[in-house]
């Protein structure tokens, strides 16, 4: 996981990084999309499942054998499988799914829809009925957003 962890960190700098002895980063600046903070420290953000490994679990992943979780865990296949956020929010969300959380910046909400229906779909994992019914309230402002994910 920690190469993963440093491969979306590449991926999602707004500012590039350097890689230096030992395959250290330095450097690099990153937008945490879900509360529009913009960090300048890696050690502020965590690298976090958009659809968390719980909720997947919950949701179909527990009947996948060994190597399909494991595919799940370092997925970065699809570019919003993993997501760089502020540590805080992190903690905020925690294992929730936006029946019961959503971004706390509205100009993430759609995005975040989007993207938690395009994991769902790409892995092919169930969705409860809180959870439907948030994700069409949502949508419902959404009207130029495009669920877009990659068959997996």
């Amino acid at each position: 996981m920690q190469t993963t962890w440093k491969e979306v960190l590449i991926a999602e700098a707004v500012k590039v990084l350097e890689q230096g002895a030992r395959c250290a980063l330095t450097g690099g600046e990153w937008l945490s999309y879900s509360d529009e903070v913009t960090v300048t420290s890696a050690t502020k953000l965590d690298i976090v499942h958009l659809v968390r490994l719980a909720e997947a679990w919950d949701s179909g992943a527990s009947k996948w054998d060994a190597d399909r979780r494991e595919q799940y865990a370092d997925d970065l296949t699809a570019e919003r499988s993993l997501v760089t956020v502020t540590a805080r929010t992190n903690r905020s969300k925690a294992d929730r799914d936006p029946a019961q959380w959503l971004p706390p910046a509205a100009s993430a909400q759609c995005t975040y829809g989007a993207d938690w229906i395009a994991t769902k779909l790409r892995w092919k994992l169930t969705a409860d009925t809180k959870e439907r019914a948030a994700l069409a309230k949502l949508a419902k402002g959404c009207a130029n957003t495009v669920v877009k994910y990659k068959v997996g």
